[in-house]
């Protein structure tokens, strides 16, 4: 088992891997700047100032001025202004994503070889493999011309 992780390790797909969840966490962090930092406030500022963060349902009965307070005394919420910022970078991720796969898949696929010329052909005879070019088959020596 050492010998197959030595192996995997060495392929080149650990350092694949690691360069892309560090890339994706990099790129988690910018998206979630782009939502809390730019997007959400004028949606925000849109819908009568409201700020999504400070969005949250108090189960305790008492009132609290803010998310952080609620959570400094302890008190039990649904923060569902937060998750809504949390789906839409989660979103705005999972679009960039398929941008990245589309273009990555017409890339491949514009790379592709045409199919070559088939350079064997098979005697009507015998069913034998001949060159394309043979006029008569080395195996049963059938005139081929005549097929």
């Amino acid at each position: 088992m050492l010998k197959e992780f030595k192996e995997f390790a060495v392929r080149g797909n650990v350092l694949d891997l690691a360069i892309g969840v560090i890339i994706g966490a990099a790129f988690g962090k910018i998206v979630t700047s782009l939502v809390d930092d730019i997007i959400m406030p004028p949606v925000g500022l849109l819908l009568g100032r409201v700020d999504f963060t400070n969005l949250f349902i108090d189960l305790s009965g008492k009132h609290y001025p803010s998310v952080a307070a609620a959570k400094a005394a302890g008190a039990p919420t649904i923060n569902y202004g937060i998750f809504l910022n949390t789906l839409l970078s989660f979103l705005i991720v999972a679009f960039v994503v398929f941008l990245i796969v589309r273009e990555f898949n017409r890339l491949r696929r514009g790379e592709e070889k045409p199919k070559a010329e088939p350079v064997v052909k098979e005697c009507p005879y015998c069913l034998s493999s001949i060159p394309i070019k043979a006029t008569r088959c080395p195996h049963c020596t059938s005139d081929l011309k005549a097929a």
